[in-house]
């Protein structure tokens, strides 16, 4: 229930608050004084898109503040929790505000959101019907809702599972549709992937090995280079010439007898004595190892050569085609395997799903079926239902009818087309509200429709932006009386330019202009007594002293209360 809604600068509107509360709320005014731009703030509260045009002139933003009490134990409060927000004793608190540049912020509970959570949380507290709503009333989809409404929890169950399996059938028809249509490309890819497989793994490539054969065929194409380069140093090192070449090993020992013979004399040369000596031994080592780097070097490497071009150029051709390195050859060949394996099985997983589709399918016409039965009993009782509302809507030859009919497609909300149908007197063809339904008319159902929903799927609160539009006389004051009923079971608010419904008002709530064409804090007044009988009298004759109009709504106020106490 809504407790309390302030504004501030939004529309004509500069300040005001608006003490709602429980029962029926009538809220009244002078045309443009702003009755429907609480409408709008209402629905800023609950999620709806923002408009900065909506913003006061001269004003930097716009703020709306609503207070709600709610059960703490219900759906509405663990969603506010969930948001982050707070409850004091069930108090709830959601404000929005937009600023003239788009910006957009919602509280809810103390706690920032996205304006998402507000339209969440209002699904779960408001219904609100305007002129739009009629206008929505005569499509088939805003009609198959009202009867699913009414039809209740039941109906509510077999349709979510319905729509589970649903959506289940789609999405694994949608699968094989795409396996069947790929079917002929899939079965190229893995003959593709196939020959890849065979090719890559007769090379049977290395990680590295790529490298490996550059220095390899580095080595080889240099060889003699390298040959005489090694027989050089070694030469020079240790020559195994019988001339009277010098060698760097004889050299060394030279210089080490040299020295040793005069070593006796001073202690100082016998580290140096040493030192020559182990030269010689490092230089003999380098000599042993040139002669083993002589004796590797292959005499035949013109024909190994030739091998490892042949191998590099094995390789090349797979980095060529599934490269470029040779990791990523092998790493196909691995990933490759996978998706071949993936492949072949798609023969398994069509038969598989065709399975599951033709599972679903029976499921879905079952659950169809059950979905169909269900309305089909539901209309015929909201056609009851709504007919006798009607008749105490000064509609009494009027008779509605509610049709089931299936349709050839499944849709996520079955294969029922719902159509609301109006007979507005016997002999007359039922037809459709959206053909030849006035708007008084149409304001009328919607209502009759809400009073007998209600019974099933009650809401918290109820908002009705002038559904009186294109009533009068005896009309509006079953109008009001209806409203008044649905009041006692639920918070109605309804904004209203007839005395015959506002009679029917436990709070009566008066908008007025300023002077100057404003309104503020002071502009809106709840009405009792005297005042109220005022605003009563001016919304009859448009004269709020005229003493004519006075008894007359005194007269109006008399009747709404003998006849909600009836």
């Amino acid at each position: 229930m809504i407790e309390e809604i302030s504004i501030r600068n939004l529309g004509v509107i500069g300040e005001a608050r608006l003490p709602l509360g429980p029962g029926f709320t009538a809220l009244t005014g002078e045309t443009g004084a702003g009755k429907t731009m609480v409408v709008t703030a209402l629905g800023l509260l609950l999620g709806d898109r923002a408009d900065t045009g909506a913003i006061r002139s001269g004003s930097g933003q716009a703020l709306v503040e609503g207070h709600w009490h709610v059960d703490e134990r219900g759906a509405v409060a663990d969603r506010v929790r969930d948001a982050g927000g707070d409850l004091d004793g069930g108090a709830l608190i959601l404000s929005r505000s937009i600023s003239g540049e788009g910006r957009s912020r919602a509280v809810v509970g103390g706690r920032s959101t996205p304006v998402g959570v507000l339209n969440e949380i209002g699904q779960q507290l408001v219904v609100v019907h305007g002129q739009s709503d009629q206008v929505r009333l005569k499509s088939a989809t805003a009609q198959r809702e009202a009867l699913d409404r009414f039809a209740g929890p039941e109906l509510q169950q077999v349709l979510g599972d319905y729509r589970e399996v649903f959506q289940r059938w789609n999405d694994a028809q949608a699968e094989l549709d795409v396996l069947i249509a790929d079917r002929d490309r899939r079965a190229r890819e893995a003959d593709e992937l196939r020959l890849a497989m065979t090719e890559i793994e007769a090379a049977a490539p290395r990680r590295g090995e790529d490298v490996e054969l550059a220095e390899r065929a580095d080595r080889l194409t240099n060889l003699e280079d390298l040959r005489l380069a090694a027989a050089q140093a070694h030469e020079l090192i240790s020559s195994e010439s019988l001339d009277e070449a010098r060698d760097a090993l004889a050299l060394i020992e030279s210089a080490r007898r040299t020295v040793d013979r005069v070593a006796a004399h001073d202690p100082e040369l016998v580290p140096i004595v040493d030192a020559i000596a182990n030269a010689g031994f490092v230089v003999g080592e380098l000599a042993t190892q040139l002669s083993s780097y002589l004796a590797s070097l292959d005499s035949d490497g013109g024909r190994e050569l030739e091998t490892v071009q042949q191998r590099r150029a094995e390789l090349s051709v797979l980095m060529r085609k599934y490269g470029p390195t040779l990791d990523e050859v092998i790493d196909y060949l691995d990933s490759g395997s996978t998706r071949l394996l993936e492949l072949d099985h798609d023969n398994d997983r069509i038969d598989a799903l065709r399975a599951e589709v033709d599972a679903d399918r029976a499921r879905v016409m079952s659950l169809a079926d059950r979905v169909s039965d269900l309305r089909r009993v539901a209309g015929i009782r909201l056609s009851e239902r709504v007919t006798g509302e009607l008749a105490a809507l000064a509609m009494g030859a009027a008779r509605i009818t509610v049709e089931v009919t299936p349709r050839d497609e499944y849709t996520a909300s079955g294969r029922d087309q719902v159509a609301i149908l109006l007979q507005p007197h016997p002999g007359a063809e039922p037809r459709a509200l959206g053909r030849g339904a006035s708007g008084g008319e149409l304001s009328r159902v919607m209502l009759a429709l809400e009073v007998v929903i209600a019974a099933t799927d009650p809401v918290p609160t109820f908002v009705f932006d002038e559904v009186d539009a294109g009533v009068g006389g005896a009309s509006a004051i079953e109008i009001g009386r209806r409203l008044a009923r649905l009041a006692q079971s639920a918070q109605v608010i309804v904004v209203t330019h007839l005395a015959q419904v506002a009679a029917f008002a436990t709070n009566h709530l008066s908008v007025v202009k300023d002077s100057d064409g404003s309104v503020t804090a002071s502009s809106v007044r709840q009405l009792t007594g005297d005042d109220r009988i005022a605003e009563m009298a001016r919304l009859l004759s448009g004269l709020p002293d005229s003493e004519s109009g006075l008894t007359h709504a005194r007269e109006l106020v008399e009747t709404a209360r003998e006849l909600v106490g009836g």
